[in-house]
């Protein structure tokens, strides 16, 4: 009897908070229609509204309201509001999607449900100036002569969704030239199916293949399968890439007389995984060169099958795999196996700056009549198979000291190009009168809001529930939204590190609390003014340190990737904080005010972090400083 009066009571105080609620909503949608004349600066049932009114709850200081955080506040209107919140409660968002993502300014185009079908002329070149999200099921099929070039294919949008079938198969004497595709994209999503299979004569060439793009999913499937004397290059695939995945499954198979180079896979870039599956296979007179793959990148983790391998009467050189890579795991199977007659040369391979962890299976083995020299091998490797017979020379098994790279970074030369020039500095460069180098600071991520609280703290968030976030957004499973959102998701809910206090927020109002827990209720917020300086030399004018320039905590925010506006913010002791004019280096004017943090205890950082990798030295040896970004935040007590 007791438990049912319980329950009864349970269920009473439910149905009360719920009619409390759409008596709110009620109010709310009659104030606004009847308060829609009024005369006063900012309606005061919006969204942004709410969060200044709760600033001033929760923040002591009369200090001027930072508009830069402001300005990232819900642009959701009374009527929306109060319609979405509700929309949420019932998990029923997804029944006004159109609604949600334009009037709360979310980005929520993660894929392109564009498809532009384009089938090229016979016999007709194409110059391509520009070109973005499309399909293409055949272009340039059986073209005799000519040259079709691609000079900007997707250039600089979010989230290119390009898919290629078919190009230029079947084509005599006939050139294709691709200048960039999909540069600086945020989430690539990219499938080029065929490119110039069973083409004769003629040549093609890709001068640069998904550079800078931020979360990459890319799958390049056959690259000149079956050709005849087409020559073929590959300057650049995916340089300065971060944090995605990759596959190459097949450049230059069962070619007969075909020149293939390879110039450029994946160097500088952050966090790839990368899988390359079969390159110059069966291949018939072929003179094949890998001259870069990896090299210069941070954390890799590569898979390499199949070079050469069923090749006859050819020329196979590697270069460079993985060089000055830094940490990473790699994996590199069968090179020039059950080859006939062949020259191959394998000139360096793993020769990192931090230790990563490399298997070579099968170099040679199996081939019959072959030439075979492997001139440099890195250190903390593992190597199987090295050829069963003569003809097999092996130059030198290097064990790289990793003090070597403390040394050079001491005499000023940067060891790793993955490291921007001027991300990390010391503390003592900030002095009146220092010239030094800014990086980019300019925010590459798409512009969204943040949501109301009332609305975000309804919304599925955590790795177990990435699925369904996904379906409140429109998107099936195994989409790239799914991908982007398990990301963020991922790194808000790991384990905080050794002395990190951490929270990820996706309204202001949640931001703000986290900022009190860590510093109290006399805090302020600050960031960089503006981008002039951005990747260029400058000159640091006055600079002030935060509370004295004493030692003290501050709490850093920085963007992630999500539909709507997310950030990491987290708070580790022992930091100084300082604001400094940056001015220009050639006339000396004043042209940004920059927000630096420098961290002194950097004990517990990996040693394969980037500062160190950068700056020399070692974990807890040096303080770290950096520049707060673009639209990124530091709060700290007022003063």
């Amino acid at each position: 009897m007791q438990s049912s009066l319980h329950a009864q009571s349970l269920q009473l105080k439910h149905d009360n908070i719920e009619a409390v609620e759409h008596l709110l909503h009620f109010l709310l949608l009659l104030l606004c229609k009847y308060g829609a004349n009024s005369t006063m600066k900012e309606n005061p049932l919006t969204a942004k509204a709410s969060v200044i009114r709760y600033w001033n709850r929760r923040i002591s200081n009369n200090l001027p309201k930072p508009a830069f955080l402001l300005s990232k506040a819900s642009p959701l209107g009374a009527v929306d509001w109060a319609m979405l919140t509700k929309l949420a409660s019932q998990r029923a968002l997804s029944t006004r999607l159109s609604t949600f993502c334009s009037s709360a300014n979310l980005f929520c185009e993660f894929d392109s449900q564009r498809i532009d079908r384009h089938h090229h002329k016979h016999g007709e070149d194409a110059y391509f100036a520009s070109y973005s999200n499309r399909q293409f099921t055949n272009y340039g099929s059986s073209q005799l002569g000519g040259v079709d070039s691609f000079k900007n294919y997707s250039l600089g949008i979010n989230m290119p969704t390009n898919s290629f079938t078919r190009y230029s198969p079947s084509s005599t004497g006939h050139g294709e030239q691709f200048t960039s595709y999909a540069d600086d994209a945020n989430v690539g999503d990219d499938i080029f199916s065929n490119y110039a299979q069973g083409a004769a004569g003629g040549s093609g060439k890709f001068t640069s293949y998904e550079p800078n793009v931020n979360v990459p999913n890319l799958r390049f499937t056959s690259y000149d399968l079956n050709g005849v004397g087409h020559k073929l290059s590959f300057a650049t695939y995916t340089h300065d890439a971060n944090s995605g995945t990759e596959k190459f499954s097949s450049y230059g198979k069962n070619g007969d007389g075909v020149p293939v180079e390879f110039s450029n896979y994946g160097s500088t870039s952050n966090i790839m995984g990368s899988a390359f599956t079969g390159y110059g296979e069966l291949a018939n007179g072929a003179n094949d060169s890998f001259k870069g793959y990896s090299s210069d990148a941070n954390k890799p983790e590569n898979s390499f099958k199949g070079y050469g391998n069923g090749a006859s009467s050819g020329l196979h050189s590697f270069e460079n795999y993985r060089d000055g890579a830094n940490v990473g795991d790699d994996t590199f199977q069968f090179y020039a196996r059950n080859s006939n007659a062949e020259k191959a040369s394998f000139v360096n391979y793993g020769k990192s700056f931090n230790q990563g962890t490399d298997t070579f299976k099968e170099y040679g083995k199996g081939a019959a009549d072959r030439d075979v020299e492997f001139k440099s091998y890195g250190f903390n490797n593992t190597f199987k198979g090295y050829g069963d017979g003569h003809g097999i020379t092996f130059a030198g098994y290097r064990k790289i000291s990793s003090s070597m790279a403390d040394r050079s970074a001491q005499h000023g030369k940067l060891v790793n190009n993955w490291v921007e020039e001027g991300k990390f500095f010391r503390e003592s460069m900030l002095k009146p009168g220092s010239y030094i180098k800014m990086p980019d600071i300019s925010d590459k991520m798409p512009k969204r809001s943040f949501l109301p609280r009332s609305i975000s703290s309804k919304l599925p968030f955590s790795t177990s529930q990435v699925r369904e976030l996904t379906h409140v957004f429109g998107f099936g499973d195994n989409s790239s939204l799914e991908r982007v959102v398990h990301k963020a998701l991922s790194e808000c809910h790991r384990p905080a590190s050794h002395g990190e206090t951490k929270r990820c927020v996706g309204s202001i109002e949640d931001m703000i609390d986290f900022a009190v827990s860590v510093l109290g209720h006399d805090v302020t917020v600050r960031t960089t003014e503006n981008l002039n300086g951005s990747d260029r030399r400058v000159v640091i004018g006055s600079v002030r340190g935060i509370n004295g320039g004493k030692v003290t905590k501050s709490v850093s925010c920085h963007q992630s990737l999500f539909p709507y506006l997310l950030y990491y913010c987290h708070s580790v002791p022992k930091v100084r904080v300082y604001d400094a004019d940056i001015l220009d280096s050639m006339s000396g004017a004043k042209m940004n005010r920059g927000v630096a943090v420098c961290h002194l205890d950097t004990s517990d950082w990996s040693p394969g972090h980037g500062a160190f990798v950068a700056l020399g030295s070692s974990p807890g040896l040096i303080e770290v400083c950096h520049w707060i970004f673009e639209n990124d935040m530091t709060w700290t007590t007022a003063d």
